[in-house]
């Protein structure tokens, strides 16, 4: 798209015609947009209608309690210290939703952050504080 000119060099009149052509071309976008956006809305009710969800590709999923409770809630039932990766598929096991393409980096970055957990000697091993 070539950049639109400054307007240097133009006269008043040659200013105004240029605003309102700008106006006019905005508005036209508008309008366009705006019947996009009933077309659009149309579809999602037709989705909805079916039992689809309506632009779900984009949502995040929400999940009753949080990732940190729910690591908690996996490492209480298991004895021992647990490596990252079991961690990050005992809690997607257990109900946990997430749209995370890699999982186990959002475990293992929970881990690090939350006192809650301490390493356990071996590397990628955690286990709750005591």
């Amino acid at each position: 798209m070539p950049r639109p000119s400054n307007g240097n060099g133009y006269s008043i009149v040659q200013l105004e015609k240029m605003l309102n052509q700008r106006r006019s071309r905005i508005g036209s976008l508008e309008r366009k947009r705006s019947r996009f956006q009933r077309q659009l809305d149309a579809l999602d009710a037709q989705i909805a209608a079916l039992g689809g969800s309506a632009r779900a590709g984009g949502l995040r999923p929400r999940n009753k309690i949080t990732l940190n409770e729910t690591i908690v809630a996996v490492l209480k039932k298991n004895v021992g210290p647990m490596k990252v990766a079991d961690i990050a598929r005992n809690a997607l096991g257990s109900g946990y939703s997430s749209s995370s393409s890699n999982f186990r980096v959002i475990v293992n970055q929970a881990l690090i952050k939350d006192k809650r957990f301490a390493k356990a000697g071996v590397r990628g091993t955690y286990l709750l504080k005591k």
